[in-house]
């Protein structure tokens, strides 16, 4: 309000919480409808080439951007790409990667395991996608004049952004397909990145191909995963 007091605490300025607080009838109506709809959300692999507008891109890097960070650092940076060039090259360097992994770097088990979801070193989707957006993991600051300022706990404040994002991804009716090709230095040198930032995550963004399909995967049920104790 117009004229208050400001709130004063441990010296730094604070200002009250503004949340949605509901009864647990609702708490759990909300809570079931927002898992039934996640449980809904799928590794997609190929995209139609129906555009994505910039502006729901945006708000799904916001989102993203809103999640708890060691000391509120932030240490993340979100780079969108569109431009068909610049996914041409990011596609040709990712299969390089990608046919060694296949080809030397990975074990038997391990190729074995990706048989059911039938993934090779190609990677049509990096072209194909409308939007790749890609996460860099900030492993430390550097001011104007290039001083370094530590960052804290960065892997997961960038896991958890990506999460959230996923998810964003997800609600806005949008699919996409978590992809780290490694190592992923190349993406540094194509997109330009400053020294102080690592790729942590690169997503493809887009609509679903029609008649897309997926493994008819199921996931471990509650008793798996968890405990109340």
């Amino acid at each position: 309000m117009s004229g208050q007091e400001p709130i004063i605490v441990n010296g730094f300025p604070h200002k009250y919480y503004v949340g949605t607080q509901y009864d647990h009838s609702s708490s759990f109506a909300r809570s079931e409808e927002f898992y039934q709809t996640l449980n809904l959300r799928r590794s997609i692999r190929e995209f139609s080439s129906e555009q994505v507008p910039k502006s729901v891109i945006e708000n799904l890097v916001m989102a993203a951007a809103s999640a708890p960070s060691g000391a509120h650092k932030q240490p993340w940076h979100f780079v969108c790409v569109s431009n068909q060039e610049l996914k041409s090259k990011i596609r040709v360097a990712a299969e390089e990667e990608e046919f060694e992994s296949y080809n030397s770097r990975m074990s038997e088990r391990w190729l074995k395991d990706l048989q059911p979801i039938g993934t090779d070193w190609k990677k049509p989707f990096l072209e194909e996608a409308p939007w790749l957006i890609i996460v860099f993991k900030k492993v430390y600051e550097l001011d104007a004049d290039g001083t370094k300022a530590n960052n804290y706990y960065v892997n997961e404040s960038v896991g958890i952004a990506c999460g959230m994002l996923i998810t964003a991804i997800h609600m806005a009716g949008l699919v996409t397909l978590t992809h780290t090709p490694s190592p992923m230095n190349f993406l540094s040198k194509i997109l330009n990145r400053p020294e102080n930032e690592r790729p942590f995550l690169l997503l493809p963004v887009g609509f679903p191909k029609d008649k897309t399909t997926v493994p008819d995967f199921q996931r471990k049920s509650k008793t798996e995963i968890s405990e109340f104790l």
